[in-house]
C-alpha cells in the first residue's frame, strides 16, 4: 500500500511538488549516530578542518613522519567534481537492477552523501523517469523512488553507454591531487625501522645502508648480482616494509578521466584498513536514515566514502609481463576501463622480478618506462583515442641476474637512481646464514659442515651463494626422513647431498 503524504508534508516536499527546497536535516540522535558510524568505518574519528586537511608536497618531502588525511566528503554536487547527468545516470541504473530504494540506499550504493544526489533526484522526478512510491515524514532520504516507464526507458539507454554500476568516481585531477600528498617519499624509513623488517634476514651490514635512502628517494631501484643470493627476498621485504610501515593511503574506487570511468581499487591488491565493506553487508549495524547527511551537524569534515583506506600496495609481476599489461584494459561490452597493473601499485612498491626474461624485450619495456621514469608521469590512451597523464608516483624494483650492461643502455641506467649489487656471501656471513638454517629446522648447527662446504666447494672456485644453505639443508632432510634416521650433518650425510646438489649437467 502507498503511503499517502498530508497536505502539509505534500505542500512543501520538492519529491511531492514542483518548488524544491534543501534536504530535510537529521534530528539531533542522527547526527550522533552519522558521527559514531564514520568513527566505526575508520577507527577514529576524523576532527581536522577542511583548510588543515590540505596536505602540503613540502612537508613531505623533507620526510615529515605525516600519514596522509583522508579525501573529504563533498557537501554539494559541484564539489563532488561530477555532472548532474553522471550522478542521475548511476541513479537510474541502480533502480533498475534493484527495482527501488530508499534514498539513503540510493546515496550508499553511490557511496554519497544523500545531499549530493538530492538535486539528482529531483531532476529525474520532474523529468518523469522516477516516482516515490512511500515515504516517512524524517524527509526525503526516507523515501521509496521506483523508476517510471520512461526512467526504464532511459536506465537501459545509460547501461548501453556504460554498464558500470557502483561507488561514484572521483575526478581526475583529484586523484592527482591524493597520489602527490601521498607519494613513497612520505613514509617513514630509518635504519631502525629496516633493521625490524629484515630482523630475521641475514644481510651484509652496509646493505641496508644502501637500501634506506633509496627508499627515501621514492626512486627506481635497480637490484642485480648471481643468482641465488637474497635479491628476490630483498625487493620483497622492501615491499613489505612499506606494506607495514608505510602508514596507509587512499585509493578510489574509480576515477572519472575524459568522461569515461576506470576502476582502480583491487581487492587482490589492496588491502583496505577501513570497514567501508560493512555498508553493504546484509543487516547493517546502523538505522540507513541515520547516514542522510554527509557532514556531521558539529561541522566536522568525514571522509568521503567513494575512496578506500588501505596499506601501501605490493604489486610483483615476473616473466608474464606483457607491453599491454602496461595499458588500460578495455572491456567492450561494459564500456569502462580497467587500471593497469603499476597503476594500481601507485604510492607503493612495483616489483619486476627476473628482469629480462619476460616476454616483452627489456628495451621495449625501457623505452615504454623512460619518460614515467623521468618525469614520474604516466600517460593512458582511451579506446577513443585520448591521452591523459596519470601519477607515476611509487618505488619500483627491477630484479635480475643478467648482466646489466646487456639489458640496458646509459640513458636508462641514467634515470635508475639507485643501483645496489647483491654479491655472493662472506664466509663470516654464510656461516650466519647456514646457522640460522638449521636453527629455523630444530637441526643440530656443525662448524665441520661448512668447513667441508668450502674446502670441497667453494675454495675451489665455486661461489657460495646465500641460498645454499637452505637448498642443502632440505637434502639433508629428505634423505634422513627417507630412512628414518636422526637428522645429524656428518660428512657422509653432507657428501651424498651435496653430490646431489652440485652435481654438473
Amino acid at each position: 500500500m502507498i503511503d499517502r503524504p498530508s497536505p502539509d508534508q505534500s505542500a512543501s516536499d520538492p519529491y511531492l511538488s514542483q518548488p524544491p527546497s534543501g534536504p530535510v536535516p537529521p534530528s539531533r540522535p542522527a547526527t550522533d549516530a552519522i558521527s559514531e558510524l564514520y568513527s566505526d568505518l575508520f577507527e577514529q574519528k576524523t576532527t581536522a578542518s577542511r583548510a588543515g586537511a590540505q596536505y602540503e608536497s613540502a612537508a613531505v618531502e623533507q620526510g615529515q613522519d605525516s600519514e596522509p588525511p583522508p579525501p573529504l566528503s563533498p557537501v554539494s554536487l559541484e564539489e563532488s567534481g561530477l555532472t548532474l547527468m553522471q550522478v542521475s545516470e548511476l541513479i537510474l541504473k541502480q533502480l533498475y537492477l534493484q527495482g527501488n530504494l530508499l534514498g539513503v540506499q540510493i546515496a550508499r550504493h553511490a557511496h554519497l552523501p544523500f545531499q549530493v544526489i538530492d538535486e539528482a533526484l529531483s531532476f529525474l522526478k520532474d523529468e518523469k523517469c522516477i516516482e516515490v512510491s512511500s515515504g516517512e515524514l524524517i524527509g526525503p532520504a526516507s523515501y521509496r523512488f521506483n523508476l517510471t516507464e520512461l526512467g526504464r526507458r532511459r536506465a537501459r539507454e545509460a547501461f548501453e553507454q556504460c554498464r558500470y554500476v557502483g561507488p561514484a568516481p572521483v575526478p581526475l585531477k583529484d586523484y592527482i591531487a591524493q597520489c602527490r600528498r601521498q607519494a613513497v617519499t612520505g613514509a617513514r624509513c630509518s635504519i631502525q625501522d629496516l633493521q625490524n623488517a629484515f630482523g630475521e634476514i641475514i644481510l651484509r651490514p652496509s646493505l641496508l645502508e644502501e637500501l634506506g635512502p633509496a627508499v627515501c628517494s621514492g626512486r627506481s631501484i635497480f637490484v642485480y648480482g648471481p643468482p641465488g643470493n637474497g635479491k628476490t627476498m630483498i625487493a620483497k621485504g622492501l615491499g613489505n616494509f612499506l606494506n607495514s610501515n608505510g602508514g596507509n593511503i587512499y585509493i578510489p574506487y574509480a576515477i572519472d578521466a575524459e568522461h569515461s570511468i576506470i576502476t582502480m581499487f583491487d581487492p587482490t591488491i589492496h588491502q583496505p584498513t577501513d570497514h567501508l565493506d560493512s555498508l553493504s553487508e546484509p543487516g547493517a549495524r546502523l538505522d540507513d536514515r541515520l547516514v542522510a547527511d554527509a557532514r556531521d551537524l558539529k561541522g566536522e569534515p568525514l571522509p568521503d566514502l567513494r575512496w578506500r583506506r588501505i596499506r601501501r600496495p605490493v604489486v610483483m609481476t615476473g616473466g608474464e609481463l606483457t607491453l599491454e599489461m602496461l595499458d588500460l584494459r578495455y572491456n567492450k561490452a561494459s564500456n569502462f576501463y580497467t587500471a593497469p597493473l603499476h597503476i594500481k601499485a601507485n604510492c607503493g612498491v612495483f616489483l619486476i622480478d627476473d628482469f629480462g626474461r619476460q616476454i616483452v624485450s627489456p628495451r621495449d619495456l625501457l623505452n615504454r618506462w623512460i619518460l614515467p621514469l623521468e618525469e614520474r608521469l604516466d600517460y593512458m590512451t582511451l579506446a577513443t583515442g585520448k591521452k591523459f597523464a596519470v601519477p607515476f608516483e611509487q618505488l619500483i624494483i627491477f630484479s635480475t641476474n643478467l648482466d646489466p650492461r646487456e639489458l640496458v643502455d646509459e640513458a636508462f641506467l641514467r634515470r635508475i637512481r639507485h643501483k645496489i649489487q647483491i654479491g655472493s656471501p662472506s664466509r663470516e656471513l654464510f656461516t650466519d646464514i647456514f646457522r640460522l638454517c638449521c636453527h629455523q629446522r630444530q637441526m643440530p648447527f656443525s662448524q665441520v659442515a661448512v668447513d667441508y662446504l668450502y674446502s670441497n666447494f667453494y675454495d675451489q672456485g665455486k661461489p657460495p651463494r646465500a641460498s645454499d644453505p637452505r637448498d642443502l639443508l632440505e637434502i639433508v632432510q629428505s634423505i634422513c626422513r627417507f630412512r628414518n634416521q636422526q637428522v645429524l650433518l656428518t660428512p657422509d650425510l653432507l657428501a651424498e647431498a651435496t653430490e646431489r646438489f652440485f652435481c654438473q649437467i
